[in-house]
């Protein structure tokens, strides 16, 4: 059974409507560009049978939202489970039939149970082909940054000089550790702006910058947005995807990645390249669901 084009829509900036996707891909890709956005798959009686390359090789920055069929369907279709988890989901929310703006609003922004883990699954399903151990010195970085903020102090912790850290990146033509240092500790501060009312400059120097000031130039500089606007659009997806493009315009990235962000389609992104069964938790309507 294929998927019902009544079953997909678009959660958009100001987040106050549903918008039923008529476009196909086309109209993905160009929502993908718009910051904050993601797409809302009600599966309801859509069950899957052979996969849908429509939600799962959507244009990296489309967060996908998931509102999951009634339990008997689940039971009844060992193939739900599988299909979700090959699309990656943002998060999952129990059957709906009308499922409510704010309440999907709310998991866009929700913060992740794992930054290091959610944002290196990000980059596995984005396609950039790199090896499991790259992988995983990424993820690395980005769990150290929610601590460290200095590379010198991230190599020790590594156990590798600087030289042999940036070597391991830029051989794979990826950002320099710096850059990755920085994306993560930035990641964690627009959840941060999302899911609370405080201020930029309390949540600056909660986060180890010295003023709001510092967070603004850093955060325009890297990822081109302001602390303002990302508070404005939620979830964090699209934010790594700008970083992307701004490496690649910036010439972080070599010539053959950077030219494969911009195509918004990488290599790595075939149908049933991820035919693992899932090794973390995800949320479901605010709980962990295995």
């Amino acid at each position: 059974m294929s998927t019902s084009r009544g079953a997909l829509s678009l959660l958009q900036h100001p987040y106050r409507e549903l918008t039923p996707v008529t476009g196909g891909r086309a109209e993905l890709r160009a929502a993908a560009r718009r910051p904050g956005s993601a797409l809302v798959w009600s599966m309801g009686s859509t069950l899957p049978r052979n996969g849908h390359p429509l939600i799962e090789e959507r244009a990296g920055g489309l967060a996908l939202i998931v509102v999951l069929p009634e339990a008997e369907d689940i039971r009844d279709n060992a193939d739900v489970v599988f299909a979700v988890h090959r699309c990656r989901p943002h998060g999952i929310l129990p059957h709906h039939h009308a499922p409510r703006v704010e309440d999907l609003a709310q998991v866009l922004r929700r913060p992740p149970v794992d930054l290091a883990a959610e944002v290196s699954d990000y980059l596995v399903w984005r396609g950039l082909g790199v090896d499991r151990d790259t992988i995983h010195l990424v993820r690395r970085i980005l769990e150290l940054s929610g601590e460290l903020r200095s590379i010198t102090s991230l190599s020790r912790s590594m156990y590798l000089s600087r030289r042999a850290l940036g070597r391991r990146l830029m051989t794979r033509g990826l950002p320099v550790p710096s850059h990755w240092l920085q994306l993560g500790r930035l990641l964690r501060l627009s959840v941060q702006l999302q899911n609370s009312d405080a201020s930029l400059f309390s949540i600056a120097y909660e986060s180890g910058y010295p003023d709001g000031f510092s967070v603004s130039n850093q955060m325009h500089r890297l990822i081109g947005y302001r602390p303002s606007q990302v508070r404005e659009y939620l979830g964090w997806e699209w934010l790594l995807e700008e970083w992307l493009r701004k490496e690649a315009e910036d010439g972080g990235l070599s010539p053959t990645v950077a030219s494969e962000v911009r195509a918004d389609k990488l290599p790595g992104r075939a149908r049933g390249s991820r035919s693992q069964p899932p090794q973390r938790s995800k949320s479901v309507g605010g709980r962990t669901s295995a």
